[in-house]
């Protein structure tokens, strides 16, 4: 039997709590490099000109410590624990929604979560609960990333189970539509992911996960590759562009994840980021 390492669950909260505050201050490199590019492609002069005021917020946020939107999101986290590692101290999610209260109020961000969705939509009053998503994997390290996911974008994400006889077109259609039907309030440019196999809640986590990976990233499957340039093709070609004003510059990327399915089934998710993609990861 391998050697146990003990984690302390403080040293989880503490990196949590880092996270939430550098990311709603700073975009991700990878995300401000696919904004600079899509300033460089974009034909339309007021798209160039919202690009370039999405750039300057970016550096401005950077700058001062201030949010780069007032909607800083939900938290969402993802969580990979090696399965020889033992947490001590506290329990885990505890230790989560502990990182993600601290964090936002010690950086003063905008606490957007409410306890009872239908009836009192009473605001928790810091951010929590957050939204975890664990896996056990090989290893004694912990991996957690986190993402400041924005709600005008969670609420255009789409989903839908397919027969498996739409097949590829099927499912291509389907991601067109929502991108189209999402329009300005997903606050484009940003990045499409989805979600294809699985079953109806598994579509939806991939879909989610694609969004985590690094912008522009292609997927290693070739097929699947070559899926999301045809799809990036297709969404810019609807001509939406930067805030629905018009223009060529409507995704920044798309990321596809794919899981086996049944075979009578063919679940497809689509979970679009806007702009304020606000991701980061640490490591103990």
């Amino acid at each position: 039997m391998g050697q146990v390492r003990e984690v302390d669950a403080a040293e989880i909260t503490r990196a949590v709590r880092e996270l939430c505050m550098e990311i709603n201050y700073k975009v991700p490199e990878d995300m401000a490099a696919a904004i600079r590019r899509a300033r460089e492609k974009e034909e339309s002069p007021i798209g160039r000109q919202i690009l370039d005021l999405l750039i300057r917020n970016q550096e401005l946020a950077a700058q001062g410590e201030y949010p780069y939107c007032q909607d800083t999101g939900y938290t969402v986290v993802f969580i990979d624990v090696g399965q020889d590692v033992h947490i001590v101290g506290a329990d885990l999610t505890d230790a989560i929604n502990e990182g993600v209260r601290s964090g936002y109020r010690d950086a003063y961000l905008r606490a957007s979560i409410v306890a009872d969705p239908v009836f009192e939509r009473r605001n928790t009053g810091d951010n929590t609960p957050a939204f975890i998503h664990t896996r056990i994997v090989p290893g004694d390290q912990i991996r957690i990333q986190v993402d400041a996911k924005g709600g005008g974008s969670e609420n255009k994400g789409r989903h839908a189970m397919l027969k498996p006889s739409d097949g590829l077109e099927g499912v291509k259609s389907f991601v067109l539509r929502t991108v189209a039907e999402a329009g300005p309030d997903a606050c484009p440019p940003g990045i499409i992911g989805v979600g294809i196999g699985g079953n109806f809640e598994y579509a939806a986590i991939l879909a989610k996960r694609a969004l985590m990976r690094k912008v522009g990233q292609p997927h290693p499957d070739p097929r699947v590759a070559e899926l999301e340039a045809e799809l990036f093709e297709k969404c810019n070609a609807l001509g939406i562009g930067p805030q629905s004003l018009g223009g060529t510059q409507t995704v920044l990327a798309v990321h596809v994840e794919t899981m086996a399915t049944h075979i009578a089934s063919l679940p497809v998710a689509v979970n679009i980021e806007c702009h304020a993609h606000r991701t980061g990861t640490r490591v103990i």
